[in-house]
């Protein structure tokens, strides 16, 4: 009976074991890895690239006097809206003493001309009314006579001009400092009792303000030489303001700069987009900003995920490792297209319906991508 017990006992362990040998075997006999797949689809693609700049107004005008001086009052502030033609500021003429005292003896000099002539005039005007003289020798006399008030009254206009800023009577003032368009006060870098120069052919002159319509504002940036030949005007752009992280505004793509310039070893060239701005956003002249400027893009198109592909050790093609069997993958060749770092169009060597292995996945094992990056 005992002996029956051991014999039973002795089956059920080697039962036992043998099922655990089995498991393991099993077990061992099956992929470490069990890969998932991933298939082709249709999409958008967009290759984009991204210039940094400033966005500033379309036009900015520096307002100049057009007389020396110092400033007497300024009327605005920075940052208040003025009409074409408001007054900005007004200056106190003080008047160069060489050309004063000039001024003044043109003055005098004509006062002693018109004495003259007036005396001439008289004589001649009794002699034609007794029809002494004739008419044309009085019509002469006469002429010279009117000149001579039009001479004194030139002088003194010159002398008030050159003391005062401007003649008695004049309906616009060259001491009143006006503005040329209407917009907003940018900058006003001047004050109260500063010396200003008068603009002239030798001289830029004084900036009194600066004015701009900040409703027409302009995203100004730079794009590397690799990518402006493929650039063209009137294409639309995405910036982005860093004041105004919220929003996108669409802007036009205006200008492209003929020339680049060298910047720490790098040719870079201007571009100018004008932006799209609705009445209620508030736009800052300077505000740094960001345009996604669309290189290329292709609609409807068959792509993977990039890093799906894999490259061949030797010949550095790319391909694509698809699913025949369950867990069984078979290597296709793949000619790659448009790219935008996270999808990349096939062009040719796969279907819609295939099946890619993810062959990248975290696993326990060092995957053949970081061997080869090694």
């Amino acid at each position: 009976m005992k002996k029956t017990i051991r014999i039973i006992i002795i089956l059920v362990l080697l039962g036992i074991f043998g099922f655990v040998i089995k498991y393991f075997i099993d077990k061992n006999s099956k992929s470490a890895v069990e890969f998932k797949t991933e298939t082709p689809f249709i999409t958008t693609i967009e290759k984009k690239s991204v210039a940094t700049g400033t966005v500033i107004p379309e036009d900015e005008v520096e307002i100049k006097p057009q007389i020396s001086g110092i400033i007497e009052q300024i009327f605005v502030e920075e940052g208040k809206y003025v009409k074409e033609g408001d007054l900005i500021a007004k200056i106190k003429v003080v008047p160069n003493e060489q050309s004063l005292n000039s001024a003044n003896g043109r003055v005098i000099n004509a006062k002693l001309s018109l004495e003259n002539m007036t005396k001439e005039y008289n004589r001649n005007k009794q002699l034609f009314d007794k029809g002494i003289i004739a008419t044309q020798e009085f019509n002469t006399a006469e002429l010279q006579y009117n000149q001579a008030k039009q001479d004194l009254e030139n002088a003194k206009k010159d002398y008030q001009i050159i003391k005062l800023g401007s003649a008695n009577g004049s309906s616009s003032a060259n001491t009143n400092i006006r503005a040329t368009i209407s917009g907003t006060i940018l900058e006003i870098p001047v004050k109260q009792g500063d010396q200003v120069i008068e603009s002239n052919n030798f001289n830029a002159g004084t900036t009194i303000a600066f004015i701009a319509d900040l409703k027409k504002m302009i995203f100004e940036g730079k794009v590397d030489e690799a990518e402006v030949g493929k650039l063209k005007e009137n294409t639309t752009l995405e910036v982005t303001i860093g004041a105004i992280d919220t929003q996108k505004f669409k802007a036009n793509l205006t200008f492209i700069a003929p020339k680049g310039i060298d910047e720490q070893g790098a040719v870079l060239f201007k571009i100018k987009a004008s932006l799209d701005l609705s009445d209620n956003v508030n736009i800052r002249a300077g505000y740094s900003a960001n345009a996604a400027l669309i290189l290329d893009k292709k609609e409807n198109i068959l792509a993977v995920k990039e890093s799906l592909i894999q490259y061949d050790r030797k010949t550095e093609k790319p391909y694509l490792e698809i699913e025949t069997e369950n867990q069984v993958f078979e290597r296709k060749d793949v000619v790659l297209g448009i790219s935008d770092g996270i999808n990349v169009e096939i062009t040719e060597g796969i279907s819609k319906d295939d099946k890619i292995k993810v062959w990248n996945q975290v696993t326990g094992k060092e995957s053949d991508y970081s061997k080869k990056k090694k």
